[in-house]
């Protein structure tokens, strides 16, 4: 089983118009609803390659219980979220079809009380000793320590379960500290972290902040992987145009496939390129194109050699 952590959980509300224009009404031409949050889309994408995951972290309201009927709906996801007294978050993407581009609306979350976050903690402590992986996902919610990340990476190591933290801001820089096996920040959030916008260098100076490995999302330029066993580039074959949101969490996924199926590294990086690449062009965060992913892992190019970082 997989473990996939999302404390601040969203139900994912994707409008598409035909042109995204300010101080106008828009008449929307599709709308798609799904369970969300970086961890949740990270689920229900590992859901979909065929592994077990359980998913916990919190949801309240009515958004929550909207969100917790859409999970039922996914097969090989358990759901083990904390119920809150507070409503889940929405989050708002509105794509652009003449241009391609999605702008994205994310409210903040509910407020989690201090007993709510003991309840956390006691179920998180349950269900990590029997998870293969774990995957601590997203921003927190108010109410939550800005150490919290750090605290789970703590007790997923004690338990010697493999955990992947993808956050930003103060979470990823005191979770880094806590020595978590793999961070996956994009290009801002690993600039944020170390000051360099140079991704090699950065890339290795958040590796001696504490990560085990770091992988960074650089966008349309793919992957970049660096660890004790050396250093590693994933990119597919050709840019393709749709929707993004969702596909950092997709090569998240992919990660934490190759993990659990003991995938080298280049591989792994070849599914989690792949991975992302296909998310494009699916309707919401937390689905793939299958054809799509199937025809680029074979078509991801990965370069880098085996070598001390």
């Amino acid at each position: 089983m997989i473990l996939t952590v999302t404390l601040n959980t969203a139900l994912d509300i994707t409008y598409r118009v035909r042109e995204l224009r300010p101080h106008t009404s828009h008449r929307v031409t599709e709308v798609t609803e799904r369970p969300g949050g970086k961890g949740l889309n990270v689920a229900r994408v590992l859901a979909a390659l065929g592994h077990q995951v359980t998913a916990t972290g919190f949801a309240g309201g009515a958004t929550g219980r909207t969100l917790k009927e859409q999970l039922t709906r996914t097969h090989g996801l358990v759901d083990a979220l904390v119920p809150v007294a507070g409503a889940t978050r929405r989050t708002i993407a509105v794509v652009d079809q003449s241009t391609g581009d999605t702008t994205q609306l994310n409210e903040p979350g509910p407020v989690i009380t201090p007993a709510e976050w003991s309840a956390f903690l006691q179920a998180y402590d349950d269900l990590v000793r029997s998870a293969a992986a774990v995957a601590l996902c997203g921003s927190l919610p108010p109410g939550v320590p800005v150490g919290a990340y750090a605290h789970l990476v703590r007790t997923a190591r004690a338990a010697g379960v493999p955990v992947l933290l993808d956050t930003s801001g103060e979470p990823l820089r005191r979770g880094v500290a806590a020595r978590p096996d793999i961070v996956k920040p994009n290009a801002d959030e690993l600039a944020e972290l170390t000051g360099s916008h140079e991704p090699l260098q950065a890339t290795r100076d958040a590796r001696r902040r504490g990560a085990h490995t770091v992988v960074a999302s650089l966008g349309a330029e793919g992957l970049l992987a660096v660890n004790t066993e050396g250093r590693w580039r994933a990119a597919p074959p050709r840019r393709l145009t749709g929707n993004p949101t969702g596909a950092g969490d997709s090569a998240v996924a992919g990660l934490l496939s190759g993990l659990v199926d003991h995938l080298p590294w280049p591989a792994r990086l070849a599914r989690a390129a792949a991975l992302s690449a296909a998310t494009v062009l699916a309707p919401a965060a937390g689905e793939f194109d299958r054809r799509t992913y199937e025809e680029l892992l074979d078509q991801v190019a990965v370069t880098g050699e085996v070598t001390a970082a």
